[in-house]
């Protein structure tokens, strides 16, 4: 009879265990329509505005690394809480939240009280990435919104600085669970949006030998050296609004606009030979960007009980 109650014990945690766990198939009984809904909502935003898809992709990222996946991002300041969007990372620069929370009612109208935050936010980079070109990957989903934003982490070094060396990126990615091929990956979603001056300024006034002249003298115009700090720039000169691998083949001719880019490849850096390999067959950059994203979106996921299911995006419940 014991054994029997340990072996029915053993049974229940496991079934506990499997139900916890991120599955693309998680809301296909309690929410059929969700990810079609999510997707109209995604797409109609992106349609008004191209340049929307390179800010839910990164919206995402920045969600993830900053205490995992789980809509923090999303939380505006209280009295009594800080919120991410004013940590300096993403002061004026991150952006999409209204899509985000368009999507979340178009999805609550349907299946209310049902649909993570955390998920709509992992749902809509991969729509966004597929809008303009870049691969369509299955999304996991079941993941469970915070109850807390955390701007203290995202001021204290979980996201990149445009000034990061490769190994501060390499070490950064690596606390994350993610590897240096998923590292060049990542880095190629900024084959899409936009970058303001005062991110690349000093690198083009700097006399580096990691840029084009050319190239430098160009982005000028449009960042002088005095002011414009705020103006903005396409991270890709060439195809600015599709996904496409032209990032890499821009690193290789020292045209990467943020430094953090260009580490990525020359004086013999370590992550050379897979830009070169990106540059030369975009499907596998695809193929790498896909699975990375998926990697990406299980850091330190709530599944389970913990956390919550909010019911706006913006405030706990």
């Amino acid at each position: 009879m014991a054994i029997f109650k340990i072996l029915v014990l053993l049974l229940l945690s496991f079934s506990c265990f499997c139900q916890a766990q991120l599955s693309p198939t998680f809301y296909d009984q309690s929410c059929s329509n969700a990810l079609s809904t999510i997707r109209s909502s995604i797409r109609t935003a992106i349609s008004r505005e191209r340049r929307m898809a390179a800010s839910l992709i990164r919206l995402h990222f920045h969600d993830c690394f900053v205490n995992g996946c789980d809509a923090s991002v999303m939380l505006v300041a209280t009295p009594t809480m800080e919120s991410e969007r004013d940590a300096v990372p993403n002061f004026q620069s991150a952006r999409g939240f209204e899509v985000i929370d368009q999507a979340k009612s178009a999805v609550e109208r349907v299946c209310p009280g049902v649909v993570s935050c955390a998920d709509i936010i992992a749902v809509a980079a991969r729509d966004a990435s597929e809008y303009v070109g870049g691969p369509r990957y299955e999304v996991k989903v079941g993941r469970r919104d915070s109850t807390a934003a955390f701007r203290a982490i995202a001021d204290s070094g979980d996201l990149p600085s445009f000034r990061a060396s490769l190994d501060e990126l390499s070490d950064l990615f690596l606390r994350k669970g993610l590897n240096t091929r998923d590292l060049v990956a990542l880095s190629g979603a900024h084959t899409l949006g936009q970058a303001q001056c005062v991110t690349f300024k000093e690198r083009l006034y700097d006399n580096s030998s990691d840029i084009d002249a050319g190239f430098s003298s160009t982005r000028k115009r449009r960042c002088p050296v005095n002011g414009g700090d705020t103006n903005l720039a396409p991270l890709d000169q060439v195809t600015p609004n599709s996904f496409d691998n032209n990032y890499y083949r821009n690193l290789m001719q020292k045209k990467g606009l943020l430094a953090s880019d260009q580490v990525l490849f020359g004086a013999g850096a370590s992550t050379d030979s897979i830009v070169s390999e990106y540059s030369r067959n975009p499907s596998r950059f695809a193929s790498d960007f896909a699975a990375a994203m998926i990697k990406m979106g299980d850091i330190q996921t709530l599944t389970g009980s913990a956390g919550q299911i909010r019911r706006i995006c913006t405030a706990v419940n």
